[in-house]
């Protein structure tokens, strides 16, 4: 029988316009859960959490070092799991047109230095045949974080929306529409709002922190779900997103389309690989004129760590390198992967408190208490993957949640038991 192991993530970013109150107790949920219920062994989870100096901070550098390590040591029979509860992330990208969701879906570690949909991507395309890790996203926006991998439940997929919507008479006219639709959508969801979504009752818990812009000196609104329970978005709007960067990095200048240089000019070679390979194509585009993001850089210094990128065009940095390419590279689909997301890629998920101020992320809570509903009977058959998430969708919807987790995997792994 193979190792079980697993990183545990809870960020609730105190003394910020983005603070967070559910994502430790997730965590120390999450953990005792392993241990009691899946067999790990204590010293086989690795805990990242702000607010707690017993463990290590969960800035983008150290989570990406864990979950290095996690792959790293795989092998055939090994359970690897891992967990997050914190703030998700959408940056519109400049060309998403292969990607699964036409955004870059990201979490925020405390520092935010982001971590990207094709970072797990590439994350999960390590691991080796015969073990499986599953991760388990309680954020935002966390509908295709592990990019390339297949649908189960949702539709936050470009494939998805193009499966549950045959083409109809007028052909390219509904693609046409379709596409700019997103591109609105995009263009508002810049601005910290929401374009409401069809098929979906309206509800302030899914908009981003209740439907009210949270800027510098904007007070995060709370909403109320069954019982007097109040909760607020892990989402962040793009503009507190920039107003927290700015605060990071002293340079006041942050706008949407500087974010990615900007993370690199602060984090260097602790910034994410995609990030990494979208300057090296921009220094390719500005090397005549040594300047970059309207600067002047030292070249062989500032941008060692991007030029040592390989990526010939912006397509490819945000799709990710073609399939025959990633096959050169030793890298290959993400198919020993299972994504379960709190909420589809255009929806938030909620952080909610309790009358008596006990805290927890709403998908996180549905998910121990299915859990805990399955019972530990002898012979009893454990929850797979595809009957947590329908579970679960059913226990928020009768809360009054209007999120929609999602699961992403082979139909295979859909079939497992969770955590298996």
């Amino acid at each position: 029988m193979g190792q079980k192991r697993a990183v545990l993530v809870g960020i609730n970013y105190p003394g910020t316009d983005g603070e967070l109150k559910g994502c430790l107790n997730d965590v120390a949920r999450m953990r005792r859960c392993l241990v009691d219920r899946f067999g790990f062994d204590e010293a086989g989870i690795r805990v990242l959490a702000d607010a707690d100096p017993s463990t290590p901070p969960p800035t983008g550098a150290n989570i990406r070092r864990e979950l290095e390590r996690l792959v790293a040591g795989a092998r055939a029979g090994d359970t690897l799991f891992f967990h997050y509860s914190g703030h998700g992330l959408q940056l519109p990208a400049e060309s998403g047109e292969d990607d699964d969701t036409g955004y870059d879906e990201c979490i925020v570690p405390c520092d935010l230095n982001l971590i990207k949909d094709q970072d797990f991507t590439e994350l999960v395309a390590k691991v080796p045949d015969g073990c499986l890790f599953t991760m388990v996203s309680d954020s935002c926006h966390s509908g295709g974080l592990i990019d390339k991998t297949k649908e189960q439940i949702g539709n936050s997929t470009k494939q998805s929306k193009k499966n549950q919507h045959p083409p109809s008479a007028s052909g390219t006219c509904t693609c046409t529409c379709t596409s700019l639709l997103r591109i609105i959508r995009g263009a508002v969801d810049s601005l910290g709002a929401h374009l409401p979504c069809h098929g979906r009752h309206g509800h302030k818990q899914s908009t981003q922190n209740g439907g009210k812009e949270t800027g510098a000196n904007a007070e995060a609104e709370s909403s109320t779900i069954a019982g007097a329970t109040t909760t607020t978005s892990r989402s962040l709007p793009l503009p507190t997103f920039i107003e927290m960067l700015r605060d990071k990095t002293g340079r006041h200048d942050v706008g949407v389309g500087s974010i990615r240089t900007t993370l690199f000019h602060h984090f260097g070679h602790e910034v994410s690989p995609k990030v990494k390979r979208f300057v090296e194509v921009m220094v390719g585009r500005l090397r005549h004129d040594g300047k970059l993001g309207g600067e002047e850089v030292e070249q062989p210094h500032a941008l060692r760590t991007a030029v040592e990128q390989d990526a010939r065009s912006v397509e490819e940095v945000y799709a990710g390198p073609p399939p025959a390419a990633a096959g050169r590279a030793g890298l290959g689909l993400p198919r020993n992967g299972v994504l379960i997301s709190g909420c589809q890629t255009d929806e938030t998920s909620a952080d909610a408190t309790t009358p008596d101020g006990v805290s927890y992320g709403a998908l996180s809570n549905a998910i121990q208490a299915v859990l805990a509903g399955s019972g530990r009977k002898r012979g009893a058959a454990a929850a797979t993957n595809r009957e947590l998430v329908v579970r679960a969708r059913e226990l928020l919807a009768k809360q009054g949640y209007t999120q929609q987790p999602g699961l992403y995997c082979s139909d295979e792994h859909a079939k497992l038991p969770f955590i298996c």
